[in-house]
């Protein structure tokens, strides 16, 4: 949850002068945000998220030098104290699955209302995740506090393949290459990978299966 007597310092990364103003104005009337700095490429954002230290960097997806996925990777590395709100245009499961695995702690599309855009920094701001939902964020929970069993317990070990394939970012027909494979055999696969774990989206088992790779280094 937000402290609301905390002020969080916010990074603007869009290539259009116009959406970075709108944001800038929108973010200016709550008065906890405060907009320290925007760039419009990539490189310009290396520089100024790290001279201003922000707690949250709001991304465009689509930059003309690159894309905020690989920029809040490199922020992230950099700078992991900086949280990345992913920000699109358009509904992307491939990009949504790229910032989970890239360090994101939130993907919204610009359609956003404005008072949800402000929640949603705040939320980030605070150390909130806008990406986990009830089932992933549970059993998430299960595992840091030490639950002894396995939750991929239930998986075959084709299963457990193509879930870690999930995990470093695969498509499924990548995937399908990698295992020699069919594409809709993997698809399947994925289907029951779902089912077995109880989740909706691959999305969620990127999340996992990143979250287990960091607890076994």
């Amino acid at each position: 949850m937000a402290d609301p007597q905390r002020k969080y310092r916010v990074f603007l990364v869009d290539d259009h002068e116009l959406v970075r103003r709108g944001l800038r104005d929108l973010l200016s009337t709550a008065g906890d945000l405060e907009v320290v700095g925007e760039a419009a490429t990539v490189a310009e954002a290396e520089v100024g998220i790290a001279a201003t230290s922000p707690d949250v960097a709001v991304l465009d997806v689509r930059l003309p030098d690159g894309n905020g996925v690989e920029l809040c990777r490199s922020v992230r590395s950099q700078q992991p104290s900086v949280r990345c709100l992913m920000l699109t245009s358009y509904a992307d499961d491939d990009a949504l699955l790229a910032a989970v695995l890239a360090g994101a702690s939130g993907f919204v599309l610009k359609q956003i209302l404005g008072h949800n855009l402000i929640a949603a920094v705040r939320t980030v701001g605070s150390g909130g995740s806008l990406l986990d939902d009830r089932s992933t964020a549970a059993l998430l929970t299960r595992l840091r506090d030490g639950e002894p069993s396995d939750p991929l317990a239930r998986l075959t070990g084709q299963e457990r393949e193509v879930f870690t394939l999930i995990g470093q970012g695969m498509t499924n027909r990548q995937i399908a290459d990698r295992m020699f494979l069919a594409e809709k055999t993997i698809k399947n696969y994925v289907s029951r990978i779902l089912s077995k774990l109880d989740m909706q989206r691959r999305t969620q088992v990127a999340v996992l299966a990143t979250e287990l790779r960091s607890k076994d280094r």
